[in-house]
């Protein structure tokens, strides 16, 4: 009990417990901002993450393993979530014409009408992060990109399409660049999640 970020003792004598604990309350604001959305919408939480994820990802990504991966849970757990949408008219399963056993997810338009109800659910913190000055919002998403790659190393974080684990990334102790679009990423340039990402073998 002595180490926990939870202890007020540690907590109020040590920046990194503070920083861990202001974690967990944004991580709570998500929670509640999305229960808010499965309160109004009859879905649960994980339904309206995986109608997101379809909204906004390549079918290449919309399959059973891969939000499997995605959302670090079972491949069965996903399949239930998915079968219900697809009860519900929310998902429909597109075959994969090179592959008899496989197939993708898209969505519906009553799907789409879901998505364009709840993917708005965190422009709250948006508002709040708006308001920072650009130097302050540049420090802070550096050491968020640095901690969820730092997580993602140590297995924590299972899925990354950010820069850094990616085939395109060069970094020569100075100068982050992307070698596809050809240009030196600056802080606010470094992607969490790219449409372009090939993860390389370091990252896999």
């Amino acid at each position: 009990m002595d180490d926990s970020v939870f202890d007020l003792g540690r907590q109020n004598s040590s920046v990194d417990a503070k920083i861990v604990a202001g974690l967990e309350r944004l991580g709570e604001v998500f929670r509640t901002l999305l229960w808010q959305q499965s309160r109004e919408t009859g879905l649960s939480p994980i339904q309206i993450q995986i109608l997101l994820f379809l909204a906004f990802h390549d079918p290449a990504k919309c399959k059973i393993g891969y939000l499997a991966a995605e959302f670090n849970l079972t491949k069965p757990t996903i399949s239930d979530a998915v079968k219900v949408l697809a009860q519900k008219e929310l998902v429909a399963r597109i075959d994969d014409l090179t592959d008899s056993r496989s197939h993708s997810l898209q969505l519906t338009p009553t799907g789409q009408r879901i998505v364009d109800q709840t993917s708005g659910f965190a422009n709250v913190l948006s508002q709040f992060v708006g308001q920072l000055n650009g130097e302050h919002k540049t420090l802070l998403y550096e050491s968020l990109f640095a901690l969820i790659y730092g997580l993602h190393q140590r297995g924590l974080i299972t899925v990354q399409r950010m820069c850094k684990t990616c085939v395109h990334y060069q970094y020569d102790g100075q100068i982050h660049y992307c070698g596809l679009l050809k240009i030196p990423l600056e802080a606010d340039l470094l992607r969490l999640d790219c449409p372009e990402h090939i993860a390389s073998q370091n990252s896999a």
